[in-house]
């Protein structure tokens, strides 16, 4: 589904940012009293609306309404049709990067969304980096421990049944550690060396999964031993093993469709900046155990549970950040030789 923090943020700095978002909203944009958004939904769209919308409507008297689900196929659907009945829509982060490609974003207005401090690569013209998540490793209890990719593909040693992701984006970079490239080295992926490594373990996949709720499930029925879980899903539940060694960490962004009204995306400018607030991304993390865009987060979050977070310090230093870019500019040979390596199962 990775930082650096440590400090707790000032009262005054909360203060000030509360004091420009009322600045930037109330005066300006009193006639938007509601705009939509469109986000993946489930655990995630909860802890949206705790953490983020909730002081974001109490602080202006704007409404927001949730949809779900979101992603590129249905950004593209309403700019193309001049039909953009959403301020604010959720993208991946390989997505963030064809939706720039297809000019299907409006600018984000930065200086209106006035962010407390933000993780570098959370901030970019066109999506707010709003949620980070992991891409990691799971087990049962009863199997042997890994502690590697290397391990985990080990099925003489790791003797078991897998679950892995039928998601190319969630796998080949595991592929490529497990055949030992360090994870400073990963991109450009080697996709030979990848395909060539699941090919290896292929004949112990149990469930090439597509549901984010199907490898925990499959941990504790003891349908497999091992899996490639997304960390949300399986940090800190009962009856599951996991580490974050080696895992992806990945961001979700929320976009601004081209064409919206103009009103409504100052408005919304202004939900963004709630999303840098770290007491709110606190909130959040309390409703799914992914993490915000802020620096000093640590801080506020239960120290008993930094473990099941994605950007905590000691998980950030032991993942690698997916490369969107690399993603998308690898996008066609990628899906393509995704799909002829699935006929081989």
């Amino acid at each position: 589904m990775k930082l650096r923090r440590r400090h707790l943020i000032g009262s005054a700095a909360a203060l000030a940012g509360t004091a420009s978002l009322g600045r930037l909203v109330r005066p300006a944009h009193a006639a938007v009293t509601e705009f939509r958004m469109i986000e993946a939904g489930g655990p995630s769209g909860d802890s949206i609306e705790a953490g983020y919308i909730a002081p974001f409507t109490e602080k202006t008297g704007i409404s927001v309404v949730r949809e779900s689900p979101s992603g590129l196929g249905k950004l593209r659907a309403m700019v193309e049709a001049r039909s953009v009945t959403a301020a604010l829509l959720e993208l991946s982060s390989p997505e963030l990067e064809q939706a720039k490609a297809l000019d299907l974003l409006e600018p984000l207005d930065w200086d209106a969304i006035d962010p407390l401090p933000m993780f570098p690569e959370a901030r970019d013209d066109h999506g707010f980096g709003y949620q980070y998540y992991s891409t990691i490793m799971a087990w049962h209890p009863d199997a042997r421990a890994p502690s590697t990719w290397a391990e985990f593909f080990d099925v003489e040693n790791f003797p078991g049944r897998r679950a892995l992701p039928d998601y190319a984006a969630y796998i080949l970079a595991m592929a490529v550690m497990a055949d030992g490239v360090a994870p400073e080295d990963i991109y450009p992926i080697d996709l030979d060396r990848a395909f060539a490594k699941l090919e290896s373990i292929k004949d112990h996949v149990a469930v090439w999964w597509q549901a984010g709720a199907q490898p925990p499930q499959l941990i504790r029925d003891g349908e497999v031993q091992y899996a490639v879980a997304w960390s949300g899903r399986v940090a800190g539940q009962e009856g599951i093993e996991y580490s974050f060694a080696e895992g992806q960490l990945d961001i979700a962004f929320f976009t601004v469709p081209k064409g919206t009204n103009p009103d409504e995306k100052a408005a919304a400018m202004g939900l963004l900046h709630e999303m840098t607030v770290p007491e709110n991304q606190a909130v959040a993390a309390g409703v799914i155990p992914y993490t915000g865009n802020s620096p000093d987060l640590d801080a506020l979050l239960p120290q008993d549970n930094l473990e099941q977070l994605p950007t905590s310090a000691q998980n950030r230093a032991v993942q690698v950040l997916s490369d969107a870019r690399w993603w998308y500019e690898n996008a066609d040979e990628i899906e393509l030789r995704w799909q002829e390596f699935k006929l081989s199962l």
